[in-house]
C-alpha cells in the first residue's frame, strides 16, 4: 500500500508532467502505476484514501469457536500430551477415535497462545 502523503505526491507528479505536455499513459509507467490505478486515486474533490484498511472483512465460516480452542487448549496441556508435539498427539487422539482439528491447526493454536514451545516436564 502506498501512503497517503506519497499517493499525494504521485499524482502531483503526474499531473504535473501532463500539463507540461507528457501523455498520462508515460507519466504513469515512470511511477510504474496503471493510468485506472490513477484514475482511482484521483476523486473529484482530491485524492482518494485507500479504503482497505477501512473495510470490515466477514469471518471465516470454517474459523474455529473458542469452545473448540479451549477443547484442543486443554488436551495439549493434559498430562498424557504435554510433552508431545502436534505431531503426535493429532494421530494418538485419531487412534482413540478423537479428531478435534489437524495438525497445522494444533500449532496455530499453540503458537497463538505462545505456547510452541516445551510444555511436558
Amino acid at each position: 500500500m502506498i501512503s497517503p502523503s506519497n499517493r499525494v505526491f504521485a499524482i502531483e507528479l503526474i499531473q504535473e508532467a501532463n500539463q507540461n505536455g507528457a501523455r498520462l499513459t508515460k507519466a504513469c509507467e515512470e511511477l510504474n502505476i496503471s493510468v485506472r490505478t490513477y484514475e482511482r486515486w484521483v476523486a473529484e474533490y482530491g485524492v482518494k484514501v485507500d479504503q482497505r484498511p477501512l473495510v470490515e472483512r466477514p469471518v471465516p465460516k470454517n474459523k474455529l469457536s473458542e469452545a473448540e480452542r479451549e477443547e484442543i487448549l486443554t488436551v495439549v496441556n493434559q498430562e498424557a500430551y504435554a510433552d508431545l508435539p502436534p505431531t503426535q498427539i493429532v494421530p494418538k487422539l485419531a487412534d482413540k477415535g478423537i479428531y478435534l482439528a489437524s495438525e497445522s491447526t494444533y500449532y496455530r493454536v499453540l503458537r497463538e497462545e505462545k505456547m510452541q514451545h516445551h510444555r511436558g516436564r
